[in-house]
Parts: structure tokens; sequence; C-alpha cells
């Protein structure tokens, strides 16, 4: 009998990483290249990170289940996530470029800051969808070190403008929460998912 598996409507090589930590089988359902896949990350006016995060998981999980019908796949549940960066109520996206990175990362110094992360599982008709808010704080940031971080490349493509698993980790005085949901995929919520969707983890019984 195959094992069950489950569809990862993610390109992020982070959420790959987490799921193998599971013990999770997974493909990939990616967007076509017709599909604009950014268009679904748009903000909307005086949307919290919350309800942006919710938003964004569901309109993921809507385009990569129709995905799925459109190539005729095998059914499978599908699962996709989101992540965000909120300071106060500004939500800060993935920079443009190196000038907004440094800026996002001048702003987040020497403060807390969330970080919003929202997982969805459907399976059939049924989607599930959980949400998991965690804090940062940064300690002072110099700038020549924003500076050489931006210089490396890392802070784009990510939320917020860094990743926890880079060098910039070593700035981070505290965090309260979930240390994959900062990464982009809160293991615990994401586990709970799946066990209801039928899709096995390494410790699943």
């Amino acid at each position: 009998m195959t094992r069950p598996f489950v569809y990862l409507a993610s390109q992020s090589p982070r959420r790959q990483q987490l799921l193998r930590q599971l013990g999770v089988r997974f493909e990939l359902l990616l967007p076509d290249a017709s599909e604009d896949a950014e268009a679904l990350e748009a903000l909307r006016p005086g949307e919290s990170a919350e309800t942006y995060v919710r938003r964004v998981t569901r309109a993921k999980l809507v385009a990569a289940r129709e995905r799925l019908r459109r190539r005729s796949l095998p059914l499978a549940p599908v699962l996709s996530a989101d992540t965000t960066v909120a300071l106060g109520r500004s939500i800060l996206g993935k920079p443009a470029d190196a000038h907004e990175a440094a800026a996002m990362l001048a702003r987040l110094s020497g403060r807390w800051h969330r970080v919003v992360s929202g997982v969805a599982v459907a399976r059939s008709s049924r989607m599930s969808l959980a949400l998991n808010v965690s804090r940062v704080r940064f300690a002072k940031l110099p700038r020549a070190t924003i500076d050489a971080y931006v210089a490396s490349g890392e802070p784009f493509g990510k939320a917020g403008a860094y990743a926890i698993q880079s060098a910039l980790a070593g700035w981070i005085e505290r965090i309260d929460g979930s240390h994959s949901g900062i990464m982009g995929l809160p293991l615990f919520e994401t586990t709970q998912l799946l066990q209801r969707a039928g899709v096995p983890t390494a410790l699943t019984p």
C-alpha cells in the first residue's frame, strides 16, 4: 500500500526542510508559469498581520487545489502556508531591494516584533487552518552588521528581511513562541492538521 503523502504548495526550502524533519512524505505542487502567485500576497489597506496571513494562506490553498484538479494528479491532502513579520500595526513583507531591506532591519533593531505564520491543510472538501504568533527581539543592530547582512543577499525573499536560521540569529536576544513558526512552518500546528488529514509523521503510532 502506498504511504500517504501531502502536496506542498510552497517553493520555500525551509518548509520542505521542516516537513522532512517531521518525517512527512510530500510532493511539490508549485504554480504554473501562467499563474501570478505573487499577487496573492498583495497587502490590503488596514489589514492586520493575522488577517493578512489567514487570507493569503487560504488563497494559496484554493489556488493549489485548482492546480491539482487542472493537472489531474492523484488525490491527496494539500498543505499551504504563509508567514509575515509585524512591527506594531505595520506589516513588513519581502524587501524589494537592498535599501528597503536595510530600512526594515533598522526598524527591527532593539525592538520586539511579531512573526505570524499560518498553515492550512485541505482534504476533499474539508479545510483546516491554524495560526501561530511568535515574538522576537533583536539586540541593537550596528549599521555595519545590517550592511553586511544585506550584502550577503540573505534578506531577499524573506518577510521582515531576515531568516532566523541565518547568521543574524546571533543578534536575536529573545524568542517567545515557535522557532519553526518563525522559520515559516509551525510544526506543532502542522502536525495536528496533518494527523486530522490522515498524513502520518515519523512518530505517528
